[in-house]
């Protein structure tokens, strides 16, 4: 694993200090007898999915003493801290020998994030007490695997013991003793791992939806700017990989761009099923051991930290024992790079050669295509997105058959979903803004190349063949066929149009939109 940072700062005595003016305090190097300390703990990504799940933990509420701190400043109840694997934010306050957190609004979390982005960015003016330092802890706690028995039972309890004893260890406490903070009394409290996971890996997919999203349109805007650099490129259209029809370059690249916005729209609506949680159904839906204030109150302050607009599921027990909606998204990452695989495929044969292949493009070179043949350049960034996808492909499927695998009340095999589902979305992501940055933007059109590939092919036939009729045309494009000659040296020998109409039935703009090539012809 990465090492992680970690982040402090204390606050005063007073309960009714500002969150601004003490930040503003300590920034100017001001000495607190403190009450309060907040650890920020920041995990960058890594493939380990338990850095991956975002872990909710917002426990009943274990006092009603709201009013020390300011009804403004927190919600409603003293209640567990917020853990997440960007942000571990535990607010410890201790009175009278008892220990009770809080967990703060999103208010609170906006200001923090604003902070510490300002830190980051001025690292060089930070003093030495706030510069980020190695969290050795936390490096060494995340044992379990992401591949595990029990439908993430261990992953919920590796996170509860690491908080308690975290908890425990800020309180004087050793490792391993819970007579402070215990995972299961105090930190699990109200919760089950049957709705703290599911809602965990939804809080993940959207999270890591977002990079891939921001991608798709940068690549969508990217290919509509090539759809009109090459709009006036005439070529050949295949189909069966044989000659078809004339078509614009262009035309080809705005149907790629018009892909992947129907994958983003596609993406947008399976980001939704993601929106409906079950928290508050415990272990099988029914709610056992919530209390019903919190069942009430968890999804709404879940939407206020996230900033995200999640509801409560209107079945609890269909939404504990069904995995359909990870199905749904995977589905959509699925289509998504089936569709950019086969837009790397085309690229691929487009840009084949240089001299006893296609030719019609030419793709970025960006490394040495071979240890032994000079001069060789290969399509290695169209090769990536093809086995990304690959690789998607095969991830769906293991999706499938862990939701399909199920029984009764609960699903068993959440973490290989997890597993899959955060790799297919994070790798695809990374692959679509290589594909963009490192392909596309840089892809040039070989005009000379392509018009000759019209100019020659007996596919211009079709265009003709309203003038003269079917099988004419069939004789014409044979013989075309067996001596080599072009289509419109044929047609002009056997007189069947003169030089000034084969000019008007073969034009580019004619060959490729819709209607007949030189209707007005038919009129004479």
């Amino acid at each position: 694993m990465q090492s992680s940072n970690v982040f402090s700062l204390k606050f005063p005595r007073n309960p009714h200090t500002t969150l601004s003016s003490c930040i503003h305090s300590n920034i100017n190097g001001a000495s607190f007898s403190s009450s309060f300390l907040i650890r920020i703990a920041f995990s960058p990504k890594i493939i380990n999915s338990i850095n991956y799940i975002l872990h909710l933990l917002v426990c009943y509420a274990i006092e009603h003493r709201q009013a020390q701190l300011g009804s403004t400043d927190f919600l409603c109840n003293w209640q567990f801290a917020l853990l997440d694997t960007k942000v571990c934010i535990t607010l410890l306050h201790v009175h009278r020998d008892r220990v009770m957190f809080v967990r703060s609004n999103a208010l609170l979390i906006q200001i923090l994030f604003k902070f510490i982005s300002a830190l980051a960015a001025n690292s060089k003016n930070v003093p030495d007490r706030f510069r980020f330092r190695d969290n050795i802890w936390q490096n060494h706690f995340f044992i379990v695997d992401a591949i595990q028995g029990g439908a993430g039972t261990s992953a919920n309890m590796n996170m509860n013991e690491v908080i308690a004893n975290r908890s425990g260890e800020i309180l004087g406490c050793p490792k391993g003793s819970y007579k402070m903070v215990h995972p299961n009394d105090h930190v699990n409290m109200a919760q089950s791992t049957n709705d703290v996971i599911p809602t965990a890996g939804k809080l993940t997919v959207l999270d890591l939806l977002a990079p891939l999203e921001k991608a798709l349109l940068r690549l969508e805007k990217e290919l509509s700017k090539k759809a009109a650099e090459f709009d006036d490129v005439i070529t050949m259209g295949r189909t069966q990989l044989q000659d078809a029809v004339p078509i614009r370059l262009g035309q080809e690249f705005q149907a790629y761009s018009d892909a992947i916005m129907r994958d983003i729209h596609r993406m947008d609506k399976a980001m939704d099923e993601m929106r409906t949680v079950n928290m508050g159904g415990t272990a099988v839906g029914t709610g056992i051991n919530a209390d019903e204030a919190y069942v009430s109150r968890i999804v709404p302050n879940l939407s206020k930290i996230s900033d995200i607009q999640f509801v409560q599921a209107f079945d609890l027990i269909d939404a504990t024992q069904n995995l359909d909606p990870f199905v749904a998204v995977s589905g959509a990452v699925k289509a998504c790079a089936v569709t950019l695989s086969k837009i790397a495929n085309d690229l691929r044969l487009m840009s084949s050669g240089p001299r006893a292949g296609f030719g019609e493009i030419n793709l970025p070179a960006k490394q040495n295509g071979s240890s032994i043949m000079p001069g060789k350049v290969n399509p290695v960034i169209p090769e990536v997105v093809n086995q990304v996808a690959f690789n998607i492909i095969g991830n769906d499927v293991t999706i499938t058959m862990a939701a399909e695998g199920g029984q009764l009340e609960l699903n068993a095999f959440e973490p290989i979903v997890f597993y899959c589902l955060f790799q297919s979305i994070d790798t695809l992501a990374y692959a679509v803004q290589t594909f963009v940055d490192n392909c596309v933007t840089g892809i040039t059109a070989n005009e000379e190349r392509c018009r000759q590939l019209v100019e020659n092919s007996i596919g211009v036939i079709t265009a003709i063949c309203p003038h003269v009729g079917y099988e004419k045309a069939a004789e014409i494009a044979k013989k075309a066929m067996k001596t080599g000659e072009s289509i419109r040296n044929l047609i002009l020998r056997e007189g069947l149009l003169s030089e000034k109409e084969m000019e008007t039935v073969l034009d580019p703009v004619n060959m490729t939109e819709p209607g007949i090539s030189g209707k007005e012809l038919l009129r004479k």
